[in-house]
Parts: C-alpha cells; sequence; structure tokens
C-alpha cells in the first residue's frame, strides 16, 4: 500500500513469536483446542436477564473505572467494585482439581490427567466467552465474568498456583442460577464427593462432572512385580503377580464409575468420561453441547 512500509513475513513471525511467548504452554493448548470447535450461530442459549447485587471485590486493573463503588470505597483505603449476578442468565463456574494424584501420567497417556483438565477447562471457557457467557473460577475469589482479561486472569491462576491438596471443590460463595463444571479424577471418598454434590446442589448449581481418567487407571495393564504407590509417596505396595488382580480392580473402577454417574442421575447432574489417551476435542464438544450449547463440531470433521 502507497505510503506504508511492507511488512515483512520475518517481522510477522516474530511479532507472532512474541506474543506465543507471553503466554504459558498449556494456555497456547487450550486456545488451539478452542479453536479447533465450529460453534452455532447463537451459541449458548440464554434465558433473559435481570441484576442484583452480590458482592464487593477490590478493583483491579482490568476493571473500568466506571464499575468503582466510590461510597464502599470511602469506607477503606482501597478502591471496591460492585459486583452483580445476572439471575436469569446463567454463569459457568469451574473447579479444576488439582491435588497430587491428578500429576499421574502413564505411559500409554497424552498427557497427566491435570494437564487434560486445565486444558479442557480454558478451552470451555475460550468457547462460552466467544459465545458471550460469563464464566468464573470456584475460589479465585472473582465473580462470573467475559473478555479475554477474564480467561487470561483464569489461566494464569490454573498454571501458576502452587500444588494444592484439597481434592474437592472448596464451600466458596458462589451466583444463584449458575451451571457448575467440576473436573476430576473423581478418586476420593465417594461419601465425601456426594457430600459436596449435595451442597452445591441446594445451592441451586447445575452440575456436570467430567471423570478425567488416565489409561493405566481404568485397564491395569500391569504385570509381574509391581510397586504401587500414593501420589505423595507415603504408602506403598508390592504385588508379586499384578495381573492376579486385574480382574478385581477393574470391577471395583467401574463400581466407583457407576456409582458416582448414579449419584449425579439422582441430582438431575450429568456427567462426561474422558480418558487422557483420547482426543480432548471429542470431551470438549460433548461438555459444551451439555452445557446448552447448539450446533457444535470440530472443524474438519
Amino acid at each position: 500500500m502507497i505510503g506504508k512500509t511492507p511488512v515483512s513475513p520475518e517481522a510477522v513471525r516474530a511479532q507472532a513469536e512474541a506474543l506465543a511467548a507471553g503466554l504459558p504452554p498449556l494456555q497456547v493448548a487450550a486456545e488451539r483446542l478452542a479453536s479447533s470447535v465450529s460453534l452455532g450461530v447463537h451459541g449458548r442459549r440464554k434465558a433473559g436477564m435481570g441484576e442484583t447485587f452480590w458482592q464487593f471485590r477490590r478493583y483491579q486493573a482490568e476493571d473500568p473505572s466506571t464499575a468503582i463503588d466510590w461510597r464502599q470505597s470511602a469506607k477503606s483505603q482501597h478502591l471496591f467494585v460492585r459486583e452483580r449476578e445476572w439471575e436469569a442468565a446463567e454463569a459457568v463456574w469451574f473447579w479444576r482439581d488439582a491435588s497430587p494424584g491428578m500429576r499421574f501420567q502413564s505411559d500409554a497417556a497424552e498427557a497427566s490427567k491435570l494437564d487434560r483438565a486445565t486444558v479442557l477447562t480454558l478451552a470451555l471457557g475460550a468457547l462460552l466467552i466467544r459465545g458471550g457467557e460469563r464464566i468464573a473460577l470456584l475460589g479465585e475469589g472473582h465473580g462470573p465474568g467475559s473478555g479475554r482479561a477474564v480467561l487470561s486472569r483464569i489461566a494464569h491462576r490454573l498454571i501458576d498456583r502452587p500444588p494444592d491438596e484439597a481434592a474437592l471443590p472448596p464451600d466458596a460463595p458462589m451466583s444463584r442460577h449458575a451451571q457448575f463444571v467440576w473436573l476430576s479424577d473423581f478418586l476420593s471418598p465417594l461419601g465425601e464427593i456426594e457430600a459436596v454434590m449435595r451442597r452445591l446442589a441446594r445451592a441451586g448449581m447445575t452440575g456436570h462432572l467430567v471423570h478425567i481418567i488416565d489409561p493405566a487407571e481404568e485397564d491395569f495393564p500391569f504385570e509381574g512385580r509391581t510397586r504401587f504407590e500414593t501420589a505423595s509417596g507415603q504408602h506403598s505396595e508390592i504385588f508379586g503377580r499384578a495381573e492376579a488382580a486385574r480382574e478385581a480392580y477393574r470391577a471395583r473402577f467401574r463400581a466407583h464409575r457407576e456409582t458416582l454417574a448414579t449419584l449425579a442421575r439422582r441430582l438431575g447432574w450429568r456427567t462426561l468420561a474422558h480418558r487422557t489417551d483420547k482426543r480432548p476435542e471429542t470431551a470438549l464438544v460433548a461438555l459444551y453441547a451439555d452445557l446448552g450449547g447448539d450446533d457444535v463440531k470440530v472443524r474438519g470433521a
């Protein structure tokens, strides 16, 4: 174009690499995964609008100045934002299990359970925001929001946070009339899982359980003398012939998985099982459809 200096391919590539360098690898993977999914024209169906006060929170750099509640801020040395919830339009809250067991990855898996759960969380969040929805991460201290800044903040929280011993969602404030996406291997005692599910259901949450499974956990391919130990390394057990326990183990794993699904059905919740040796796109499309997405598919499929 006349009057402008042409940009060389090398310069464009350098700019792209500089942008990518600012994103953690898992966030890059999540963005690519979300980009591989084609949304329908209408995205997720909405039920309507209506705002009520939810809570005050500290002002963040990405917040517009018009969002500051000056009356509340005058009572403190800090600036506060008045957060509101949409009672009819459903927000989507996430909880990704980051307990030590989620870091397990067998030779047959494409990723650890933790990495796969993180990528699915961020990819689904990207799809929801692209469709104009509001998302939030339970325990982060922020209410539901939309836009790239919200997704970036959640990504850094998931990726940069230190190891977490808690496998179960905390009892933290959430907006009403919301959907709740819980990604975990769900290997905690079923009684504890059920107690959390019922607490969330009483709070009006519609739940979606994403059961992340390493193939070795389901298939139990081990043979011969094998040592098994907990994720913390505090307990271990040696099997002289691991294959002798295979059928009993598989039956117990199936029973645990089926009981989890039964608990969810009783509350009107949905479950989705996803193995880490399978393509994440399939799980992402199924999960988005469960949340009420219209006309979703994998691009090129």
